[in-house]
């Protein structure tokens, strides 16, 4: 039986609304509509409910964005590229065009569990104060007036080391090839159950990012802050959930219970992705000689 789809669109991406009408064309061929919706709406659980399948148009922000909320329902999520780069929206319009028989009929998908992180912050007094899913990283972030901060880190109850620096970065291998790779944390394979814990800007010459398994319990605990006018040391979650920390706030960060669902494109794989999109070992560019 054709699968139920919600369309998700970011309405905010000019190419996305321009291929909004061929996708739904797309689904209606091979599938059936469940409904459209706006990427910002709030009000989509009775339409996400009755869905097989989610597609969403945008980039890869729009992407996580809609993970943290459809990740529950525990069903496959296809992302249809229309941002800067494409990392986790696997697909162009081309690629959805030549598999929109196989992903909107009835036939098996080629689907990824993408890890997830849940995070949650305790204040002094010990009281949690808040919570979130993350699909790529966690990075604290010393904030302005951009002085150094200190964290102390521990590993499953480890006593680790205090690093000051600007911040501190733990992501999930999917999100290994984002703020973790400018900040010089390392590429970890998808199929690698784990988790990379990299500093940023640390005042120290040996504090190295570390690869720790995914089931790890890490702790933070931010013993000096920034604080300047409402902002300062920030808690960010996957670029786009933010909150504000204070001193002496502790950051827990542990395997979900849950995975995201996200389809495959079958014309494309990790490895060429990270040549194609990353330039993964590209060559020197060499002067031509005439």
């Amino acid at each position: 039986m054709p699968r139920r789809v919600l369309l998700i669109v970011n309405r905010e991406k000019q190419d996305a609304c321009v291929a909004f009408e061929k996708v739904q064309g797309l689904i209606e061929r091979h599938g059936q509509l469940a409904g459209v919706v706006d990427a910002s709406d709030s009000g989509l659980d009775d339409l996400a409910r009755s869905a097989d399948l989610f597609v969403i148009l945008g980039g890869d922000g729009t992407l996580l964005g809609q993970l943290r909320r459809l990740v529950p329902l525990g069903k496959p999520i296809l992302g249809v590229n229309f941002g800067k780069l494409g990392f986790m929206a696997e697909f162009d319009m081309p690629a959805l065009t030549r598999a929109a028989s196989e992903a909107f009929g009835d036939a098996p998908l080629a689907v990824h569990e993408t890890p997830l992180l849940s995070v949650r912050v305790t204040g002094a007094e010990g009281r949690p104060r808040f919570e979130s899913i993350a699909a790529n990283d966690c990075v604290l972030t010393a904030g302005p007036p951009y002085r150094m901060i200190r964290m102390a880190l521990s590993i499953d109850g480890n006593v680790g080391p205090t690093v000051s620096g600007d911040g501190l970065i733990v992501s999930t291998s999917t999100g290994s090839t984002a703020y973790n790779l400018s900040a010089g944390g390392p590429i970890v394979s998808p199929e690698v159950e784990a988790m990379a814990i990299t500093p940023i800007a640390a005042h120290s010459l040996s504090f190295r990012p570390i690869v720790v398994p995914l089931q790890s319990r890490i702790e933070i605990v931010v013993t000096r802050v920034n604080n300047d006018d409402g902002h300062g040391t920030t808690l960010v979650v996957d670029g786009q959930v933010l909150t504000k920390l204070g001193e002496d706030d502790t950051v827990l960060i542990t395997r979900h219970d849950r995975r995201a669902l996200l389809v495959r494109n079958p014309q494309s794989s990790y490895w060429s992705t990270l040549i194609t999109k990353l330039r993964w070992a590209e060559a020197p560019r060499l002067r031509t000689l005439s």
